[in-house]
Protein backbone atom coordinates (compact mmCIF):
# COMPACT_ATOMS: atom_id res chain seq x y z
CA UNK A 1 0.00 0.00 0.00
CA UNK A 2 1.38 3.41 -0.93
CA UNK A 3 2.11 6.10 1.62
CA UNK A 4 -0.56 8.32 0.02
CA UNK A 5 -3.22 5.61 0.39
CA UNK A 6 -2.25 4.93 4.01
CA UNK A 7 -2.55 8.63 4.81
CA UNK A 8 -5.95 8.81 3.16
CA UNK A 9 -7.29 5.75 5.00
CA UNK A 10 -5.99 6.86 8.37
CA UNK A 11 -7.11 10.45 7.87
CA UNK A 12 -3.73 11.71 9.03
CA UNK A 13 -1.44 14.45 7.82
CA UNK A 14 2.11 14.11 6.59
CA UNK A 15 4.97 16.52 7.12
CA UNK A 16 6.97 17.84 4.17
CA UNK A 17 10.10 19.96 3.88
CA UNK A 18 10.35 22.75 6.43
CA UNK A 19 8.03 20.97 8.87
CA UNK A 20 4.85 22.06 7.07
CA UNK A 21 1.96 19.60 7.09
CA UNK A 22 0.08 18.53 4.00
CA UNK A 23 -3.39 17.03 4.36
CA UNK A 24 -4.37 13.49 3.45
CA UNK A 25 -6.83 14.93 0.93
CA UNK A 26 -4.00 16.77 -0.78
CA UNK A 27 -1.90 13.61 -0.81
CA UNK A 28 -4.71 11.86 -2.65
CA UNK A 29 -4.30 14.49 -5.37
CA UNK A 30 -0.52 14.45 -5.17
CA UNK A 31 0.14 13.87 -8.86
CA UNK A 32 0.51 17.08 -10.83
CA UNK A 33 1.08 17.52 -14.55
CA UNK A 34 3.13 20.14 -16.31
CA UNK A 35 4.27 20.76 -19.87
CA UNK A 36 6.41 23.17 -21.80
CA UNK A 37 9.98 24.26 -22.40
CA UNK A 38 12.57 21.71 -23.48
CA UNK A 39 15.41 24.08 -22.51
CA UNK A 40 15.11 23.42 -18.73
CA UNK A 41 13.65 19.91 -19.05
CA UNK A 42 16.76 18.07 -17.74
CA UNK A 43 16.72 20.30 -14.64
CA UNK A 44 12.97 20.03 -14.04
CA UNK A 45 12.79 16.28 -14.52
CA UNK A 46 15.77 15.58 -12.28
CA UNK A 47 14.52 17.99 -9.62
CA UNK A 48 10.93 16.76 -9.55
CA UNK A 49 12.15 13.15 -9.28
CA UNK A 50 13.45 14.13 -5.84
CA UNK A 51 9.88 14.62 -4.63
CA UNK A 52 8.93 10.95 -4.90
CA UNK A 53 10.04 10.24 -1.34
CA UNK A 54 7.69 13.00 -0.18
CA UNK A 55 4.63 11.41 -1.77
CA UNK A 56 4.46 13.90 -4.65
CA UNK A 57 4.63 12.86 -8.29
CA UNK A 58 5.25 15.44 -11.01
CA UNK A 59 4.79 14.49 -14.65
CA UNK A 60 6.63 17.04 -16.81
CA UNK A 61 6.26 16.77 -20.57
CA UNK A 62 9.05 18.42 -22.59
CA UNK A 63 6.96 19.68 -25.54
CA UNK A 64 8.36 23.17 -26.17
CA UNK A 65 7.46 26.58 -24.78
CA UNK A 66 4.82 27.27 -27.42
CA UNK A 67 2.90 24.09 -26.68
CA UNK A 68 3.38 24.59 -22.94
CA UNK A 69 1.81 28.05 -23.01
CA UNK A 70 -1.07 26.80 -25.17
CA UNK A 71 -1.79 23.95 -22.76
CA UNK A 72 -1.58 26.30 -19.78
CA UNK A 73 -3.99 28.79 -21.37
CA UNK A 74 -6.34 25.90 -22.22
CA UNK A 75 -6.21 24.67 -18.62
CA UNK A 76 -5.19 21.11 -19.51
CA UNK A 77 -2.15 21.08 -17.19
CA UNK A 78 -1.49 22.01 -13.57
CA UNK A 79 1.42 24.24 -14.61
CA UNK A 80 3.19 25.35 -17.76
CA UNK A 81 6.80 26.21 -18.52
CA UNK A 82 8.24 28.67 -21.01
CA UNK A 83 11.51 30.36 -21.95
CA UNK A 84 9.57 33.41 -23.16
CA UNK A 85 7.33 35.14 -20.60
CA UNK A 86 3.62 34.78 -21.25
CA UNK A 87 2.21 37.58 -23.39
CA UNK A 88 -0.46 39.86 -21.86
CA UNK A 89 -2.98 38.73 -24.49
CA UNK A 90 -2.35 35.09 -23.52
CA UNK A 91 -2.51 35.83 -19.78
CA UNK A 92 -5.82 37.65 -20.27
CA UNK A 93 -7.40 34.39 -21.46
CA UNK A 94 -6.58 32.64 -18.17
CA UNK A 95 -9.62 33.31 -15.98
CA UNK A 96 -7.98 31.58 -13.00
CA UNK A 97 -5.19 34.17 -12.97
CA UNK A 98 -1.49 33.69 -13.73
CA UNK A 99 1.39 33.24 -11.31
CA UNK A 100 4.59 33.52 -13.35
CA UNK A 101 8.06 33.23 -11.87
CA UNK A 102 11.64 32.45 -12.96
CA UNK A 103 12.60 28.90 -12.02
CA UNK A 104 16.17 28.71 -13.31
CA UNK A 105 18.58 30.32 -15.72
CA UNK A 106 20.71 29.05 -18.54
CA UNK A 107 22.87 29.80 -21.52
CA UNK A 108 22.09 29.04 -25.14
CA UNK A 109 25.13 27.60 -26.83
CA UNK A 110 26.05 28.07 -30.46
CA UNK A 111 26.71 24.36 -30.75
CA UNK A 112 28.57 22.53 -33.49
CA UNK A 113 29.95 19.20 -34.65
CA UNK A 114 33.25 19.54 -36.50
CA UNK A 115 36.19 17.49 -35.23
CA UNK A 116 38.58 19.56 -37.38
CA UNK A 117 37.52 22.73 -35.52
CA UNK A 118 38.28 22.08 -31.84
CA UNK A 119 38.04 25.69 -30.62
CA UNK A 120 35.58 27.81 -32.54
CA UNK A 121 35.37 31.54 -31.77
CA UNK A 122 32.60 33.60 -33.29
CA UNK A 123 31.98 37.33 -33.41
CA UNK A 124 28.37 38.43 -33.07
CA UNK A 125 28.44 39.37 -36.76
CA UNK A 126 29.59 35.84 -37.65
CA UNK A 127 26.83 34.21 -35.60
CA UNK A 128 24.25 36.30 -37.48
CA UNK A 129 25.96 35.57 -40.81
CA UNK A 130 25.81 31.81 -40.26
CA UNK A 131 22.09 31.76 -39.47
CA UNK A 132 21.30 34.18 -42.33
CA UNK A 133 23.14 31.84 -44.71
CA UNK A 134 25.72 34.51 -45.58
CA UNK A 135 28.54 32.39 -44.12
CA UNK A 136 28.17 28.86 -45.43
CA UNK A 137 31.62 27.23 -45.24
CA UNK A 138 33.94 26.42 -42.36
CA UNK A 139 36.80 27.96 -44.34
CA UNK A 140 35.15 31.36 -43.90
CA UNK A 141 35.39 30.87 -40.14
CA UNK A 142 39.05 29.81 -40.47
CA UNK A 143 38.28 26.65 -38.53
CA UNK A 144 38.01 23.38 -40.43
CA UNK A 145 36.67 22.89 -43.93
CA UNK A 146 33.54 21.99 -45.84
CA UNK A 147 29.98 23.32 -45.92
CA UNK A 148 28.20 24.56 -42.79
CA UNK A 149 24.92 22.73 -42.17
CA UNK A 150 22.61 24.89 -40.04
CA UNK A 151 20.20 23.27 -37.58
CA UNK A 152 17.33 25.16 -35.90
CA UNK A 153 14.13 24.41 -34.02
CA UNK A 154 11.09 23.25 -35.98
CA UNK A 155 8.59 23.79 -33.15
CA UNK A 156 7.44 26.87 -31.25
CA UNK A 157 10.26 27.42 -28.81
CA UNK A 158 11.29 29.79 -26.04
CA UNK A 159 14.88 28.80 -26.78
CA UNK A 160 14.31 30.14 -30.31
CA UNK A 161 12.82 33.33 -28.87
CA UNK A 162 15.83 33.95 -26.61
CA UNK A 163 18.31 33.08 -29.38
CA UNK A 164 16.66 35.23 -32.06
CA UNK A 165 16.16 38.02 -29.52
CA UNK A 166 19.94 38.11 -29.04
CA UNK A 167 20.55 37.97 -32.80
CA UNK A 168 18.22 40.96 -33.21
CA UNK A 169 20.27 42.79 -30.56
CA UNK A 170 23.48 41.82 -32.37
CA UNK A 171 22.33 42.94 -35.81
CA UNK A 172 19.86 45.39 -37.38
CA UNK A 173 20.07 43.24 -40.52
CA UNK A 174 18.79 40.18 -38.62
CA UNK A 175 16.07 42.20 -36.90
CA UNK A 176 14.73 43.56 -40.19
CA UNK A 177 14.98 40.31 -42.17
CA UNK A 178 14.01 37.68 -39.57
CA UNK A 179 13.31 39.25 -36.17
CA UNK A 180 12.62 37.40 -32.93
CA UNK A 181 9.93 34.99 -31.79
CA UNK A 182 9.13 31.46 -30.68
CA UNK A 183 8.90 30.62 -34.38
CA UNK A 184 10.60 32.52 -37.20
CA UNK A 185 11.10 32.02 -40.93
CA UNK A 186 14.61 30.64 -41.03
CA UNK A 187 16.65 31.68 -44.09
CA UNK A 188 18.62 28.39 -44.07
CA UNK A 189 18.89 25.07 -42.32
CA UNK A 190 16.93 22.04 -41.21
CA UNK A 191 14.67 21.80 -38.17
CA UNK A 192 14.69 19.56 -35.12
CA UNK A 193 11.93 19.24 -32.52
CA UNK A 194 12.94 20.36 -29.06
CA UNK A 195 16.45 20.84 -27.75
CA UNK A 196 16.61 17.04 -27.88
CA UNK A 197 15.87 17.00 -31.60
CA UNK A 198 18.39 19.72 -32.42
CA UNK A 199 21.05 17.99 -30.31
CA UNK A 200 20.38 14.69 -32.06
CA UNK A 201 20.66 16.25 -35.51
CA UNK A 202 23.88 18.10 -34.67
CA UNK A 203 25.40 14.99 -33.10
CA UNK A 204 24.59 12.91 -36.19
CA UNK A 205 25.65 15.54 -38.75
CA UNK A 206 29.36 16.36 -39.10
CA UNK A 207 29.83 19.97 -40.20
CA UNK A 208 26.61 21.13 -38.53
CA UNK A 209 25.98 24.11 -36.31
CA UNK A 210 22.87 25.10 -34.34
CA UNK A 211 21.70 26.47 -31.01
CA UNK A 212 20.58 24.72 -27.84
CA UNK A 213 20.68 24.77 -24.08
CA UNK A 214 24.18 24.32 -22.69
CA UNK A 215 22.81 21.26 -20.85
CA UNK A 216 22.69 19.45 -24.21
CA UNK A 217 26.34 20.17 -25.12
CA UNK A 218 27.99 16.77 -24.78
CA UNK A 219 29.70 14.04 -26.79
CA UNK A 220 30.38 15.17 -30.35
CA UNK A 221 28.70 18.51 -29.70
CA UNK A 222 30.95 21.44 -28.75
CA UNK A 223 30.10 25.00 -27.77
CA UNK A 224 31.63 27.99 -29.56
CA UNK A 225 33.02 30.95 -27.67
CA UNK A 226 30.90 33.96 -28.66
CA UNK A 227 32.04 37.56 -28.56
CA UNK A 228 30.15 39.57 -25.96
CA UNK A 229 29.21 43.25 -25.80
CA UNK A 230 32.56 44.05 -24.17
CA UNK A 231 34.41 42.40 -27.07
CA UNK A 232 35.55 39.30 -25.15
CA UNK A 233 35.06 35.76 -26.46
CA UNK A 234 33.21 33.80 -23.79
CA UNK A 235 31.98 30.21 -23.58
CA UNK A 236 28.61 29.33 -22.09
CA UNK A 237 28.82 28.10 -18.51
CA UNK A 238 27.36 28.81 -15.07
CA UNK A 239 29.81 31.63 -14.32
CA UNK A 240 29.40 33.51 -17.61
CA UNK A 241 25.65 32.93 -17.55
CA UNK A 242 25.31 34.25 -13.99
CA UNK A 243 27.27 37.37 -14.94
CA UNK A 244 24.80 37.94 -17.78
CA UNK A 245 21.66 37.28 -15.74
CA UNK A 246 22.78 39.76 -13.10
CA UNK A 247 21.87 42.47 -15.64
CA UNK A 248 18.20 41.47 -15.73
CA UNK A 249 15.55 43.47 -13.87
CA UNK A 250 12.11 41.90 -13.50
CA UNK A 251 8.80 43.64 -14.13
CA UNK A 252 5.49 43.21 -12.29
CA UNK A 253 4.90 39.82 -13.96
CA UNK A 254 8.47 38.76 -13.05
CA UNK A 255 9.45 38.87 -16.73
CA UNK A 256 12.79 40.28 -17.81
CA UNK A 257 15.50 39.90 -20.41
CA UNK A 258 18.81 41.30 -21.59
CA UNK A 259 19.62 39.94 -25.06
CA UNK A 260 23.15 41.40 -25.17
CA UNK A 261 24.29 41.97 -21.58
CA UNK A 262 27.15 44.17 -20.47
CA UNK A 263 30.19 42.87 -18.61
CA UNK A 264 33.51 41.41 -19.64
CA UNK A 265 32.65 37.93 -18.33
CA UNK A 266 29.01 37.82 -19.52
CA UNK A 267 27.96 35.19 -22.05
CA UNK A 268 25.80 37.12 -24.54
CA UNK A 269 23.00 34.59 -25.10
CA UNK A 270 21.64 33.89 -21.63
CA UNK A 271 18.08 33.63 -20.42
CA UNK A 272 15.80 32.97 -17.50
CA UNK A 273 13.13 30.30 -17.83
CA UNK A 274 9.68 30.58 -16.23
CA UNK A 275 7.00 28.44 -14.59
CA UNK A 276 3.34 29.35 -15.13
CA UNK A 277 0.88 28.42 -12.36
CA UNK A 278 -2.73 29.35 -11.62
CA UNK A 279 -3.69 31.79 -8.87
CA UNK A 280 -7.02 30.06 -8.20
CA UNK A 281 -8.94 26.93 -9.14
CA UNK A 282 -6.24 24.51 -7.98
CA UNK A 283 -8.39 22.87 -5.30
CA UNK A 284 -6.60 20.33 -3.12
CA UNK A 285 -3.68 20.39 -5.55
CA UNK A 286 -2.78 23.95 -4.51
CA UNK A 287 -0.74 22.76 -1.54
CA UNK A 288 0.98 20.09 -3.62
CA UNK A 289 1.87 22.54 -6.39
CA UNK A 290 3.30 24.92 -3.82
CA UNK A 291 5.41 22.15 -2.27
CA UNK A 292 6.73 21.11 -5.71
CA UNK A 293 7.68 24.68 -6.61
CA UNK A 294 9.21 25.38 -3.21
CA UNK A 295 11.36 22.30 -3.77
CA UNK A 296 12.37 23.57 -7.21
CA UNK A 297 13.38 26.94 -5.74
CA UNK A 298 15.22 25.54 -2.72
CA UNK A 299 18.92 26.37 -2.48
CA UNK A 300 19.85 22.69 -2.65
CA UNK A 301 17.86 22.04 -5.83
CA UNK A 302 19.04 25.24 -7.51
CA UNK A 303 22.69 24.43 -6.95
CA UNK A 304 22.22 20.85 -8.14
CA UNK A 305 21.03 22.40 -11.39
CA UNK A 306 24.51 23.80 -11.94
CA UNK A 307 25.85 20.26 -12.37
CA UNK A 308 23.34 19.81 -15.22
CA UNK A 309 24.46 23.00 -16.95
CA UNK A 310 21.96 25.48 -15.50
CA UNK A 311 22.42 28.71 -13.55
CA UNK A 312 21.16 28.76 -9.95
CA UNK A 313 18.86 31.65 -9.09
CA UNK A 314 20.12 33.93 -6.33
CA UNK A 315 19.35 37.17 -4.57
CA UNK A 316 16.40 39.31 -5.59
CA UNK A 317 15.25 37.10 -8.46
CA UNK A 318 15.08 34.02 -6.22
CA UNK A 319 13.28 35.96 -3.47
CA UNK A 320 10.69 37.28 -5.91
CA UNK A 321 10.08 33.78 -7.30
CA UNK A 322 9.54 32.35 -3.82
CA UNK A 323 7.04 35.10 -2.98
CA UNK A 324 5.17 34.36 -6.21
CA UNK A 325 4.81 30.69 -5.21
CA UNK A 326 3.14 31.81 -1.98
CA UNK A 327 0.34 33.38 -4.08
CA UNK A 328 -0.72 30.04 -5.62
CA UNK A 329 -4.12 29.39 -4.04
CA UNK A 330 -7.03 26.97 -4.10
Amino acid sequence: MTFAKKALILGTTASFGGGLAITAAALAAATINGAGATFPAPFYQASFAGLANKGIKVNYQSVGSGAGVRQFVAGTVDFGATDEPIKPAEAAKVKRGVVQFPASGGTIAVAYNNPSCPALKLTQKQVVGIFLGQIDTWEELKCGSGPIKVVHRSDGSGTTFAFTNSLSAFSADWKSKVGEGKSVKWPVGVGGKGNEGVAGTISNTPGSIGYLSEAFVKGKIKAAAVQNKAGRFVKPNAKSGAAALNNIRLDGMLAGEDPNPAGETSYPISTLTWILAYKTGNGEKAEVIQKAMEHLLSNTTQFRGEVLGFIPLKGSILSQSRRAVDSIGK
